[in-house]
């Protein structure tokens, strides 16, 4: 590969902005304490060991109440809300991904699969963990006030709310695994930035679109660039025409005079 290729490859491209990383964080790190807090409270080894099992619980309680406020707050952000927009649209390249399993490195690059800025498994996650945690808000908020309804209906709630739980925590370790397997992908969500070379490898179709938009603003930079020329030629015109006419005059008026 010759050594412009390899700067190309090499170069970054902004995947995430600011806004989007901090929602993350901020999710991840209350999604931790509520899977932490609520191991305590779940299993009688763990509460006996921790104690203080009332703290845990109103720790629990006000993280489970926060944990939709970053996702909403992330909505003033409108790279966010195109990023949600992605993500909420399944295409048949997303299930051409999951049938030939491209969840592999370097797979959908094999295939010459045109998968977008998100793959299908990380569609199928941001749809899981949206719908999981509105249910589990739900669910939490009818354990903690039995007075808003029955026996049944809470008991109910306490069994969805439980094992809901655990599809979470096997689904938050599959998506931690997946991340340490694809340095690239950690670099994007820690700093925002990927290299060219990646997105060429892993997601073809958001690379077509990079190179899209890329060349639709030169076109347009080029057209306004001829469009200034234009003008600049039109409005120097006249400015040479009159410093023709004022030269031509000066020196027949040095002429008259001598």
């Amino acid at each position: 590969m010759s050594r412009p290729a390899e700067a190309g490859a090499r170069r970054r491209i902004e995947r995430f902005t600011r806004a989007e990383r901090y929602v993350h964080r901020t999710t991840a790190a209350l999604m931790l304490i509520l899977i932490a807090t609520g191991a305590v409270l779940y299993l009688p080894s763990l509460s006996v060991r921790i104690g203080h099992r009332q703290t845990v619980a109103l720790i629990h309680l006000y993280c489970g109440f926060a944990l939709p406020i970053p996702m909403a707050a992330g909505l003033f952000s409108r790279a966010y809300r195109a990023d949600v927009r992605r993500l909420s649209r399944h295409t048949d390249t997303d299930r051409e991904w999951l049938r030939n399993r491209a969840w592999r490195p370097g797979r959908a690059h094999q295939l010459g699969l045109a998968v977008g800025k998100f793959n299908a498994g990380q569609k199928l996650n941001a749809s899981f963990q949206c719908g999981a945690i509105l249910v589990m808000v739900g669910t939490g908020t009818l354990m903690w006030f039995p007075h808003l309804v029955g026996v049944s209906s809470r008991t109910g709630a306490t069994f969805v709310h439980d094992w809901l739980a655990l599809a979470i925590g096997f689904v938050v370790v599959g998506h931690v695994w997946f991340a340490l397997n694809d340095r690239q992908a950690r670099i994007g969500m820690r700093t925002g930035w990927v290299t060219r070379g990646w997105v060429e490898r892993e997601h073809q179709g958001w690379a077509a679109e990079l190179t899209a938009a890329e060349a639709e603003v030169g076109e347009g930079d080029g057209a306004n660039a001829g469009a200034d020329a234009d003008t600049y030629a039109v409005s120097e015109a006249p400015d040479r025409a009159a410093r023709g006419e004022a030269g031509t005059r000066d020196r027949g008026e040095d002429r008259a005079v001598h």
